[in-house]
């Protein structure tokens, strides 16, 4: 049986062991909140600098005792994901976007990541470029959103800044991946892999799917320039909505966009120049049956 001193001496070191874990806590508490206030203060100094129909608005901001509020236009719409995916991107959902809409949001989006590269200095990185990111108003027009993650490019042509890999699995160029160089061009990966959402209807990242279709870049790839293929890959439920000549086009930008190398990818404004004509003459181009038109050589 212990003295009664022991028990004190043991009683003694318990309460210094919460004490010393309270601290510890509060601590962590606080510097939580200082990262939190760090990200919001930067958050509000990025977007101040932004003006561009095609970007997210930011209103107004509060910040009040512990409490920080941005407060952004609304987007009747929500966001993009929610509506090429209906059932969470499981099987069986229908998409009710058209291919007239899909492209003008295709191009909206282009021309905001285009406005974020090139017309703002330093440039910015968005580097969570996302279907769930672009936000669609009332009239389904579209608006690049949420720079949570954002970060201040190298104003050198061709420099990249280094900083530990965040973003969304699917979206990630790979060579970001792999060094944690992030340039203007990680941003074109990610805007590919979005176009390629918008063709094919799928999401980024599916392991139910059959070997070799579970990562969306990967299985697409090497159809988006074979003709025949592209009609294959492309979303059932568009069928009958776009002309052929379109849809390689489209397929070819994607291409592009998702390359391995990140010298190989075009500048978003390449990409705005390359979809402005066909968003233009959608009224123009009559739609066809792909299937009966799929034997005939690339033009």
């Amino acid at each position: 049986m212990s003295s009664g001193g022991d028990d004190y001496k043991r009683e003694e070191s318990v309460a210094l062991i919460v004490i010393v874990s309270l601290a510890a806590l509060s601590l962590l508490s606080l510097i939580a909140a200082f990262a939190y206030y760090c990200y919001i203060t930067r958050k509000v100094e990025l977007l101040s600098r932004l003006r561009s129909s095609y970007l997210l608005g930011l209103i107004g901001h509060c910040s009040e005792g512990g409490h920080r509020l941005l407060v952004y236009e609304f987007m009747a719409n929500g966001c993009l994901q929610e509506h090429l995916y209906p059932n969470g991107g499981s099987c069986g959902g229908i998409s009710k976007l058209d291919w007239p809409t899909r492209m003008r949001i295709a191009l909206e989006a282009a021309k905001g990541l285009e406005y974020l590269h090139e017309r703002v200095t330093p440039p910015v990185i968005h580097r969570d470029f996302k279907s769930s990111n672009i936000l669609l108003d009332k009239d389904f027009h579209a608006r690049v959103s949420d720079f949570g993650l954002a970060k201040l490019g190298s104003d050198r042509a061709g420099g990249h800044v280094s900083t530990r890999v965040l973003g969304t699995q699917g979206y990630v160029a790979p060579e970001y991946a792999l060094t944690g160089h992030l340039t203007t061009k990680s941003d074109v990966y990610s805007y590919g892999v979005v176009l390629l959402e918008l063709l094919t209807g799928r999401v980024p990242v599916d392991m139910k799917r059959p070997p070799g279709e579970g990562v969306l870049v990967n299985w697409a790839l090497p159809m988006l320039t074979d003709r025949e293929k592209v009609v294959q890959i492309l979303d059932p439920s568009l069928e009958g909505q776009y002309s052929l000549k379109d849809a390689v086009q489209v397929a070819a930008i994607a291409a592009m966009c998702v390359q391995p190398e990140a010298d190989y990818r075009p500048l978003m404004a390449d990409v705005v120049q390359s979809l402005v004509p066909l968003v233009k003459n959608r009224s123009s181009s009559k739609p066809c049956n792909p299937n009966a038109q799929a034997s005939r050589p690339l033009d």
